[in-house]
């Protein structure tokens, strides 16, 4: 008899830690897998993306305990998200409450536009709390507590985030549609600007008319007209190249500072693939290059670079530093 009361309690331990287990899609590009919850653990293999696996323990803040391929690691919660199960029969008085919930969530979200140039984002509601990234001036965020008096928790860059409430400024509720359309958005739309074009061709036709009166009154000196056709041509090339022809960006440029976006590898004219350091995860995005400005998306934020030089990038908000070309 007492042998099968203990058998009957380790069955139901061995139910209750099936039904702990819970199933989470990636959501990353590559997701690592390390060796324990510490983010400087060893790397001990990657899930692709929209992999299904298993979470054997969702205590830690940051990190989840999950199984792939027979064996367990630790990986940032940012990037799963949970599978939801079946949906069970219900009754008609549950499926008509049901639709109610929804609007409550999708309204309990608020988006704000923030009115610094740089605002700090903290870990904590504490002004002397780590600072774990900028929001440029204008940037949209959603606020998703604003019940501290001097700071508002809102959602950042695959996370969440303190600001002073100071400088954020109340747009409208978020809808649910319209998040998921900014989450998807990830071109930048780039502004046509024909300045540069017509400042070339009004150069264009200014050094052609010198040309033109450098022959007519040269009486024939060859040399005379050899050296100002080759001083023209000089000057309409490097007008060119400055004003008409566009700048291409290639490589992988990265930066030792402790930022929170780390390398940037260029692979074609409009694809950058970007490493973030503090969700220990690597995703990509389209890009456009406006002057000498490169601009892309990572979900809500918008991510600036300045061109200094082939070989070096100025990162600003976000991305504040200097990224060198390896």
């Amino acid at each position: 008899m007492t042998r099968i009361f203990f058998l009957l309690i380790a069955l139901s331990i061995f139910a209750y830690r099936l039904n702990a287990q819970e199933l989470y899609r990636v959501k990353a590009d590559k997701l690592r897998v390390r060796q324990s919850s510490d983010p400087k653990s060893k790397v001990i293999g990657n899930i692709a993306q929209n992999e299904n696996i298993t979470v054997l323990d969702a205590s830690n803040a940051k990190f989840y305990k999950v199984k792939f391929k027979n064996r367990e690691g630790w990986v940032s919660k940012d990037f799963i998200e949970k599978i939801a199960p079946a949906a069970k029969p219900s009754t008609p008085q549950a499926n008509t409450a049901q639709p109610d919930a929804s609007p409550q969530r999708a309204t309990s979200t608020d988006l704000y536009r923030v009115t610094a140039d740089d605002l700090r984002v903290r870990q904590q509601a504490d002004p002397k709390s780590k600072i774990v990234g900028y929001l440029p001036k204008n940037e949209n965020v959603a606020v998703i507590d604003s019940s501290n008096t001097s700071f508002y928790k809102i959602k950042v860059t695959n996370g969440e985030g303190w600001v002073s409430k100071e400088f954020l400024v109340r747009i409208s509720p978020v809808k649910a549609a319209a998040e998921k359309t900014s989450i998807a958005a990830s071109v930048p739309q780039e502004n046509k600007d024909y300045t540069n074009i017509i400042f070339f061709v009004v150069v264009a036709l200014i050094l052609i008319t010198i040309l033109y009166f450098s022959i007519k009154y040269a009486s024939g000196n060859k040399f005379l007209i050899g050296f100002s056709v080759v001083v023209i041509l000089v000057i309409g090339y490097f007008c060119f190249i400055t004003f008409i022809q566009a700048k291409v960006v290639t490589g992988t440029f990265a930066s030792d500072e402790d930022i929170q976006y780390k390398t940037f590898n260029f692979k074609s004219k409009d694809s950058v693939t970007v490493t973030d350091a503090y969700t220990d995860s690597i995703f990509t995005s389209k890009y456009v290059i406006e002057g000498d400005m490169i601009k892309l998306y990572d979900q809500q934020n918008t991510i600036m670079l300045l061109i200094r030089d082939d070989e070096t990038l100025i990162g600003e908000g976000f991305t504040r530093g200097t990224f060198t070309k390896k």
